[in-house]
């Protein structure tokens, strides 16, 4: 298949049109659109047996083995076989488990030979409670489906052509866990930084396969019933309009959340550096444990159950919208703090994502702030998952939808608050980037490292 850019890029930028009309470029946005179901079948029993998986090990074991709730020192055998899991997957299996998360999102697309190690490696021991999200393996099997897919129908396409495919399938797989294909097709073009023809060279094929995939996961959800895990808010505490105490208490506060991803994304890019020296696969289990620790401490000082501080942090998340007073603001401090440090290990030794913590770390930040005088629940939640958003993903506008969709109804009167927070949070970050040496996150080779 002759793709995009079979013509010169000045040819394209001076004639959009006959870009977008071109035999190849309609074959590449016909097949996003069929790539996009499947790879969301797929996502879907992903996630699907992730979540069954989570429940089966926070749950159903404890309750079986008479325990009730999972007990204080869960965590601890639990992170532990998530530590002797992953060592091995990272260290022997190409593409080492997937991409470590302290490097973001982005990174090559990942290949179909890498796509057993990365399932393996999300589904083996984010249910183990791992403080990552699923949002960066889902992407990897996105990318890895659609470029397999290119491969099983024997098509022909230049490296740009491979790119656009490979970029649809991410955004479709994403896209079925941030709300719909709207966050996810922002956060491409934010991402990307691109403007005019070349804008919608990527958009269009990556609305395709994500509104398709959207259709398909709605569709297996309501069908099977099962959870699917997304990051979305079933109840949002009642607010009054904003006022100048929201701003007044509301900006520093963003400061504080950004200061506080900050210094975990730190502690995460020197986790990185420590654990591909040498002794990877000891690291990895040591680091991992070390996780597990700050469960158990969270455990012990609050004594809530340790699932609170665990996984990726949506069903907490969900828990503070409903009842955001059934946590003391001492609780809401150590919830903070443990949930930091464990999430600063996870980045730079573990597998998964990276924005589903942050949000909860920032929303829990928000929730404790809003004891202050003048400053609401709401705006606590809505500068927690903006700031917090913002300075992981250093995507603002991308930041700002999430929580716009995030927080439905109210979002509207929140609006000036919650773009105001992004803008914070971007320039305290860029201010706290610049107060410190500049540290390269080595990248792991995927090679036999013990």
């Amino acid at each position: 298949m002759s793709g995009p850019a079979a013509r010169s890029p000045a040819a394209d930028e001076a004639d959009p049109g006959r870009l977008l009309l071109g035999r190849g470029y309609l074959r590449i946005l016909l097949l996003s659109l069929c790539l996009g179901v499947p790879i969301a079948v797929a996502c879907f029993f992903f996630v699907g047996l992730q979540r069954w998986l989570q429940h089966l090990v926070w749950e159903e074991l404890p309750h079986t083995l008479g325990l009730g709730r999972a007990p204080w020192w869960w965590p601890l055998p639990a992170l532990a076989l998530a530590g002797l899991v992953l060592a091995p997957i990272v260290t022997r299996m190409p593409g080492g488990g997937g991409h470590v998360p302290v490097r973001g999102l982005g990174g090559k697309p990942v290949g179909p030979p890498a796509l057993p190690g990365v399932v393996l490696a999300a589904v083996l021991t984010l249910p183990l409670g791992v403080t990552l999200g699923p949002e960066a393996p889902l992407m990897a099997v996105g990318s890895a489906l659609a470029l397999f897919g290119l491969h099983a129908l024997r098509e022909t396409v230049d490296a740009r052509s491979t790119s656009v495919v490979a970029t649809a399938g991410s955004t479709a797989a994403i896209s079925t866990i941030l709300g719909g294909p709207v966050v996810a097709a922002i956060m491409v073009v934010e991402a990307a930084g691109l403007a005019g023809p070349r804008l919608a060279v990527l958009l269009l094929p990556s609305l395709a396969a994500s509104g398709a995939g959207a259709l398909v996961f709605t569709g297996f959800g309501h069908w099977t019933g099962l959870s699917i895990g997304a990051l979305a808010l079933p109840t949002v505490p009642p607010a009054a309009k904003p006022d100048a105490g929201d701003f007044l208490w509301g900006l520093p506060a963003a400061v504080l959340v950004a200061a506080i991803v900050t210094a975990a994304h730190r502690l995460g890019e020197r986790t990185c550096t420590w654990t591909s020296a040498r002794g990877t696969a000891a690291r990895t289990l040591w680091c991992a444990t070390a996780v597990g620790v700050c469960l158990t401490v969270y455990a012990l000082l609050t004594g809530r159950s340790p699932e609170e501080v665990a996984l990726s942090g949506q069903d907490t998340l969900a828990r503070l919208a409903q009842q955001p007073h059934a946590w003391s603001v001492p609780a809401l401090v150590a919830l903070v703090a443990c949930k930091a440090l464990a999430w600063g290990i996870s980045l730079g030794s573990l597998r998964g994502g990276p924005i589903f913590p942050a949000v909860l770390i920032g929303v829990a930040t928000g929730v404790a702030c809003s004891g202050l005088p003048g400053l609401g629940v709401t705006p606590g939640f809505a500068l927690g998952i903006t700031a917090a958003a913002t300075v992981v993903t250093g995507l603002p506008l991308t930041s700002s939808v999430l929580a716009v969709l995030l927080l439905g109804r109210d979002a509207y009167d929140q609006m000036p608050l919650i773009v105001l927070t992004a803008v914070v949070a971007v320039l305290s970050s860029h201010l706290l980037a610049r107060r410190r040496p500049a540290q390269d996150v080595p990248a792991p080779s995927g090679e036999g490292r013990a």
